[in-house]
Formats: structure tokens, sequence, C-alpha cells
């Protein structure tokens, strides 16, 4: 036989290419398993021919770094052949490694004919060599060679299979594989040619009419770094672009997700919720059925976050949405609207359907709340509202399900209420006055009335507090009590009340000017005033302008109010003492006290609740209450005012318990300004008891 040799560097690169070639199979197969549709089809036809055609190369690098006593070549109409049979062995393996199984029976028969086509694709190769006399194989190592395809090409396929996700550390695991894929290749590939025995006197059929070994080398190197090269860059850049395709899902699903639900509790927001509404109006339309809206305000939940901070009223409207999850059917939509307002659409819905979810909703929300080692108890104020009885758009059905909700709260809250027509009266009237307030500031209908506060018992006049009216050109003159609230509702009491605090100061200086500089005066500041960023800029531009001492300006804040987020209202009300200003504390024993708290508030004056001071008689609770708060005031350097004094007898005890200053009708009511001059002659005259 014919002594055959190899070249040790041509040996080396088959082995480097079987491994690229391994390495970009893998690839492939992941590109083909993650797309779809006609990108799937073209990374299919793509990944065949760049793998079949790295497996094909690897095998005639192997071939030329073979060589015997005799010229070689090859025939090109065979070593086309076998570089197609390369090619469809591959894209059979890519197309099975990308089903969405593979069973035990799918990877053993897969094994076998990609093997039988590995192995054609070798020894086809061998077979263009045309050498005559034919090339004689040692049977034994022959069906090894085939034996190592088979395993080899049911190594691959299983490796590829589980390989097929894009990861870090899928990348890493790839590398590994392609290192014990590229080595089963060649072990198949020279275990085939040591299969082979040229007798002396071969010769060789296409040494002069084949391909010429020494250029086909060079071209099937080039060729191939060129085809792993374009494979590997393309396979990349499509990883990084459906890397960053998905990210941009996510992100915007995440967008998605935040624009529609609300952030504290992920209950749907009010956006969703009136999609959801309008879908359920077309949808009950065709099919003329009803459902059901359920308003729901919790019953004591301002009271928590007084006493207890904001931080557990999260919490607990955290556990409300939580249970209200739990309460509904699958089918309904939970929503909250904002602060401690949710809503339950339930579609389709009966009425009698409706009433034993409020029933539940009711009861479930009434349990007690463990909330940070605390026991809270809230209620539930619901409104029901049916479609298309109590309304044919999603707004009617909003307006009467709220409208049925104040129903539920005046018949005593914890309970629900059905719509019905007369309860829109009140809402409408609500939603008038609104408007009508929307415009007041503009239209110049505000004005101050402004109350005496006096030395105690009987004088003299040491300032004024400033009261808001509303001189409504429909109403006539509002009650504070009526607008206020609404005014707090909407967000208005920050513009309102900046004007307010505008307002008294260009008074007080008037009032300076005419010869009464050492009065001062009180302005009222509501919660959202007093939370507002704009606040402390607001009262120092009030006295620059009207060049007012800051000392003459008393900013009277509720004991509820300073105690509602009591370390942010330090932080502002320390802002507002810095600028010279005064701090009373209003309605003094009315809410929540956190003696804490109140030791740290910069306050110069503490005020006494018309509420004790009304009944007060010697010798009651009420007058035991009053003296037990001058006591504290007094021993926290505070200046002790009462206010709602209506009697000679009042006036006396209050100045005996230790009052410093005193303000009531008995003293002098709340007039304009062009009357407050003469109502103070009145109030001087009042003796002394």
């Amino acid at each position: 036989m014919l002594a055959s040799s190899y070249n040790t560097i041509l040996v080396t690169f088959s082995l480097i290419v079987a491994i690229l070639a391994s390495y970009t199979a893998l690839n492939m197969a992941a590109r083909v398993a993650s797309a779809r549709g006609r990108a799937a089809v073209l990374w299919l036809v793509g990944g065949s021919f760049a793998m079949g055609f790295g497996i094909w190369s690897m095998h005639f690098v192997g071939m030329l770094a073979f060589s015997l006593p005799i010229p070689l070549g090859y025939d090109l109409e065979l070593t086309l052949l076998s570089l197609l049979i390369a090619i469809g062995s591959s894209a059979f393996a890519l197309w099975l490694v990308c089903q969405r199984d593979m069973p035990r029976l799918h990877l053993v028969l897969g094994a076998l004919l990609m093997g039988a086509g590995i192995a054609a694709m070798h020894y086809t190769g061998m077979a263009a060599m045309l050498m005559t006399p034919q090339v004689i194989y040692v049977p034994w190592i022959l069906v090894l060679s085939v034996v190592i395809a088979i395993v080899a090409s049911g190594a691959a396929l299983w490796i590829a299979f589980r390989l097929r996700s894009d990861s870090e550390k899928v990348f890493f695991a790839r590398i590994g594989a392609s290192l014990v894929m590229g080595v089963a290749i060649v072990g198949m590939h020279y275990t085939g040619m040591a299969a082979a025995q040229f007798p002396v006197g071969s010769f060789c059929g296409a040494a002069n009419s084949g391909i010429d070994t020494q250029w086909l080398a060079i071209v099937v190197i080039v060729v191939t770094l060129a085809v792993f090269a374009i494979a590997l860059i393309i396979s990349m850049l499509d990883a990084r672009t459906s890397l960053l395709a998905s990210s941009l899902d996510e992100a915007n699903s995440e967008l998605v997700q935040l624009a529609l639900h609300d952030n504290l509790t992920r209950l749907p927001n009010r956006i969703l919720l009136d999609d959801r509404l309008d879908q359920a109006i077309q949808k009950s339309t065709r099919e003329r059925r009803n459902f059901a809206v359920l308003f729901m305000d919790l019953d004591g939940f301002k009271s928590v976050n007084d006493i207890y901070g904001h931080h557990a009223g999260d919490r607990l409207l955290a556990e409300v949405a939580q249970r209200i999850l739990d309460t509904k059917r699958s089918e309904d939509t939970a929503a909250r609207l904002g602060g401690d307002e949710f809503v339950l659409l339930i579609d389709p819905g009966e009425p009698e359907d409706a009433a034993a979810l409020a029933q539940r909703l009711v009861e479930s929300l009434a349990k007690p709340y463990q909330v940070e080692s605390n026991t809270l108890h809230v209620s539930v104020s619901i409104g029901v509202a049916v479609y298309p009885g109590d309304g044919e758009t999603a707004h009617e059905l909003m307006v009467n399900a709220d409208a049925a909700m104040y129903h539920s709260k005046e018949a005593g809250r914890n309970c629900y209420s059905f719509f019905e027509p007369k309860m829109n009266a009140n809402a409408h009237a609500q939603l008038q006055l609104q408007q009508e307030l929307l415009g007041a500031l503009d239209r110049n209908e505000f004005l101050l009335h402004y109350q005496p506060k006096v030395v105690a018992p009987a004088g003299p006049m040491i300032g004024v507090e400033a009261l808001l009216r509303w001189n409504s050109p429909q109403r006539g003159m509002v009650a504070p009590d009526a607008f206020l609230p609404l005014a707090e509702r909407t967000g208005l009491i920050v513009a309102i009340g900046n004007w307010v605090i505008n307002e008294a100061c260009r008074q007080l200086k008037l009032w300076h000017g005419q010869g009464h500089d050492s009065w001062s005066i009180a302005v009222n500041l509501s919660t959202v005033q007093l939370g507002h960023p704009g606040l402390v800029d607001t009262v120092r531009d009030a006295l620059q302008r009207h060049d007012l001492a800051p000392a003459c300006l008393v900013l009277e804040v509720t004991e509820s109010t300073a105690m509602r987020d009591a370390e942010t209202s330090l932080i502002i009300l320390d802002q507002l003492t810095s600028l010279g200003v005064s701090i009373s504390i209003d309605d003094f024993g009315t809410g929540y006290s956190s003696l804490l708290y109140l030791k740290r508030l910069p306050a110069n004056e503490l005020k006494i609740d018309r509420g004790f001071v009304t009944e007060l008689a010697q010798g009651n609770d009420d007058a035991a209450i009053v003296s037990a708060i001058i006591a504290l005031g007094k021993t926290l350097g505070l200046k002790i005012v009462a206010e709602g004094v209506e009697t000679a007898e009042q006036q006396a005890l209050l100045t005996r318990l230790g009052c410093n200053t005193l303000q009531g009708y008995y003293l002098g009511r709340p007039v304009a300004a062009e009357k407050l001059l003469a109502s103070l002659d009145s109030v001087q005259e009042i003796p002394s008891k």
C-alpha cells in the first residue's frame, strides 16, 4: 500500500474550522429558534449554508492535509455534491433542534440521518479523487467512522437543542460545547481517512483534470473564514437587535403599566377604568344586559392619616386594595381613583349581584387592619349605579354612583346605597358651587372681615384675625363652611389662601399708617396650604411687597393640620419662623396631640377652641380642661388666646384662669375693614367683670 502523511499545519487548521463550524451552528440554531415567519425561513437557509459549508470545509481542509507519493486532485462535480450533502444535513439538523420538543425517538432518528449524511459527504469527497484502482477501506474502521458520525451528530443535536436561548451562561456553555463537537467531527473525519488503503501503483484520475490542491487550499481557507465571519457578525447583530427590541418592549410595557395603574396599589387608575367602562357600555348595548358601578369611599381614613401619618395611611390603602381584589369576582375590574376612593366595575351585573357584592365589601373592609403594630379601623360607604337605568354614559354612571355614595355617608356610613334621582340634587348643587368658586377670585368676589383680639379682660385691642368671606353675585354672602371644604378638595384653597395673606398684609400696612402700628394680624392656614411648597415664598413676598414687619403677621395652624404630617410641618413652620412671623396653634384640644411634637413646634401662641369656651362655667369639666390647657401653654412659654367669648361670665373666668388674649362676639364681631375702627370704640367701652 502507498504510504500516506499529513500536513500538521492543515490538520490543526481543520480542527479550528471544526470548532468554528460547531459554534456557528449553535448560534444559527438560536437565531432560527427565536425567529418567526419569513425571518425563521431566512435564518434556516442561511444557517444551513454556513453550518454545511463549515463542516464541508473542515472535511476538505483535512483532505488537503493528506498526501500520497503521487499527484492528487478532486473532481469538481463530486466535490460540489459533497458540499450539497453537507448543507442538506445541516438544514435537517437546524430544523430538528428548533422544534418545540425533542423526544428521545426524534433524537435517535435525527442522529442516524445526520450521521449518515456526514458520512456520505465524507466518502463522496473521497470518491472525488477518482482513484484507480479504487480505494480499499478497512471494514471495521469504516464502520467505526460512521458510528462516530452518528454519535457526534446525536451529541450535537442534543447540545444545540439545549443551548437555543441567548444568555451570558449559554454563551460560555456554547464555547465549551463547540470544543467538544469540533473534536468529535475531526475524530470522525480522520477515522474515516484511517480506513482508506491505496494500493501500490494507484493514480489519481482527477490529478490533471480536477481541482488543483494548491489553490483549492487557499480558496477553502479564505472562503471558510469569510462565511464564518459574516454568519457570526450577522448572528451577533441580530441577537443584539433582538435584545434591544425585547428591552424596548419591556420598557414600553412598564410605561403602559405605570400610565394605566395606580403606583401605590397597582390597581387600574382612572384612565384604564374609563376605557373599561366604555367597553362595558358597548358590550352591554349589543347584548342588552346590565352592569353596575360601585363607588367606594373609606370612612375614617383622614383620622388614620392625621394620627399615624401618611406612611401608615399608604399601607392601609394597599391592604384595602388587596381586600377588594380578594372579594371581587375574577371578571370584575377594581380601580383606585386617588386618595381613599375606589371603584368596582361589575360586568355583567344585575342589581342583586351588585347588592350582594357591596355587602361583602362592607363586611370585609370593616374588619381591623394590622399596620406597623397598630390596629386600625375604617369602614366604607358605597354608592351603586346600574347601567343603563342610572346613566347611559360613563360620566353619568360615575356621577350618580358618587351621589349614591354620599347618600350612604349621610345615612350613617359603613353601608351601601343604590342611586335614586333625588340624590343628584345635592351632587349638582356641589358641582354648580364649584363652577362659581372657580372664577370667584378672578372676579374679586372675596373679601376679608376682621375680628378684634384684645388683652384680657377688656382691652386694649392688640390685633385682629382675618376671616375670609365670599360675596357671590348669585348667592349673596356665602358662609365659609359652605365653600372652604370644596376649595380644599379642589386645590383652589392655595390660590385663595395666597390672596388672603397678601390682602391681610396690605390692610394691616394701611392701619399702621393710620397710627395703629402695634397691631398684628392673624391668618388661618389650611392643611393644603401648609403642605404646599410655595407657602414660604408667598409669605416672604407679601411682607416685602407691603413693607411689613414679619412679627406683625401671625399664621394660625390647627392642631390637626400640624399633626397630620408632623415632621414635614416642623420643617415648613421652622422656615416660616425664620422669616420672623409668629405661629399660633389653633383649636387646641380638639384633635390628636403629641406632646413630643407640640414641644418641638416653633409656636408663639396657643389658641383654646371655642367649643370649650361656649360651655364654660364655674366648676364644670370644660373649666378644668381650659385650666389644664392654659397651664400646659404657659409651661411651654406660649401666650394663651381664647376665642368664642360671648358672655361677661366667660370673659371673667378666662381672665381669672390666666388667658392673655380674648376674642369673641362679646368683645367684637367680624366686620369689614372700614368698620373696624368704629367697632373699636364699642370694644373699649365694655366693662371688665
